[in-house]
């Protein structure tokens, strides 16, 4: 493709870039593994002929090294779905109780964007609406990377949070929900989706999330309601009205998709006579921050005590615990 005239004038180059790249670096890391493996198998077949003890102590420290490596490039055998390449939306709601829910939907915020920023991931918000005291009401953002969709899939459904909260002057324990739903970015030419002027009813108004003054001094900010699914998409991020629509349309239009392909994939699983008990209303993690420290995945077990170092961005084994199980 890229041998092509005009390879360079193309819409999606960028993006064909970038999956060569990615390509390039999947095999580069298979290839720099082959030969620890084969450089290694030479040290252990030296060792039968002529036994060292500091070598042999040095090949059983790489032997652990090596497993480590070899699991990790398991995990890319995993991420075949159709869009696990694709970017994704990330959205945060969260549950009934107040300013103590909006903190707890803002303690996940910072740790998604932690865990994006650590793997390389660009964030675009293009919603955030701040809570009347702390935290947020909702924030939706989307995450450009290869495989974020791949990745983050597993983490939709309902957090729990345990603490003692921080807002009651009692310092009574209390319990956070919060909503994560995450749905991939797909691209234009996947997406045939038809939306009438009939069908939708957009509002204009003054910004009040995060931006710079100019944002926040003008009716700059768009909400989408699509009448007939009751879907409601806000885009408040840029100065211009014409692009906060344009975002919010292009948001609308991904999300009426995505129901087409649950859609499909419920009449399927009901041919296949197929009956799975996670869903979007599940609750799939708990973070226990008193009595004691744990963070437990309801789907796989999964835990550790390390609860701050979770809320910091590493939850990288939760995801691929998740993987392996084929939880998603």
């Amino acid at each position: 493709m890229m041998s092509l005239d005009g390879f360079w004038n193309r819409e999606d180059s960028s993006e064909i870039i970038s999956e060569i790249n990615s390509l390039k670096e999947d095999i580069n890391k298979i290839k720099k593994l082959k030969e620890e493996i084969e450089n290694n198998l030479e040290i252990a077949n030296m060792l039968k002929d002529e036994p060292d003890v500091e070598l042999h102590n040095m090949l059983e420290n790489n032997v652990e090294v090596l497993k480590e490596k070899i699991e990790e490039a398991k995990l890319l055998l995993l991420l075949n779905g159709p869009y696990d390449n694709s970017d994704c939306i990330l959205e945060i709601h969260p549950g009934a109780g107040g300013t103590e829910s909006c903190d707890w939907a803002n303690m996940l915020y910072r740790m998604y964007t932690r865990y994006a920023e650590r793997h390389g991931y660009k964030i675009e918000v293009y919603d955030y609406q701040a809570g009347d005291e702390a935290g947020i009401k909702s924030v939706s953002i989307i995450i450009h990377g290869v495989n974020c969709y791949g990745y983050l899939k597993c983490e939709k459904g309902v957090h729990r949070l345990i603490r003692i909260s921080p807002f009651d002057s009692n310092s009574r324990r209390h319990t956070s929900f919060a909503s994560v739903d995450i749905t991939p970015v797909y691209k234009e030419n996947n997406i045939d989706i038809e939306i009438k002027d009939t069908d939708i009813r957009v509002d204009v108004y003054r910004s009040s999330g995060k931006g710079g003054q100019g944002v926040n001094t003008t009716d700059s900010a768009v909400r989408i309601t699509h009448i007939p699914t009751k879907i409601v998409v806000t885009c408040q991020n840029e100065r211009s009205q014409i692009r906060n629509k344009e975002i919010a349309m292009n948001v609308l239009k991904n999300k009426l998709y995505q129901l087409e392909v649950e859609k499909r994939e419920k009449e399927l699983s009901e041919f296949k006579g197929e009956n799975s008990d996670i869903n979007f209303g599940s609750q799939i993690r708990t973070y226990t921050m008193h009595p004691y420290s744990l963070v437990k995945d309801h789907r796989t077990n999964y835990e550790t005590g390390n609860v701050n170092k979770v809320l910091d961005g590493y939850i990288d084994d939760f995801i691929n615990e998740c993987l392996k199980k084929g939880v998603s």
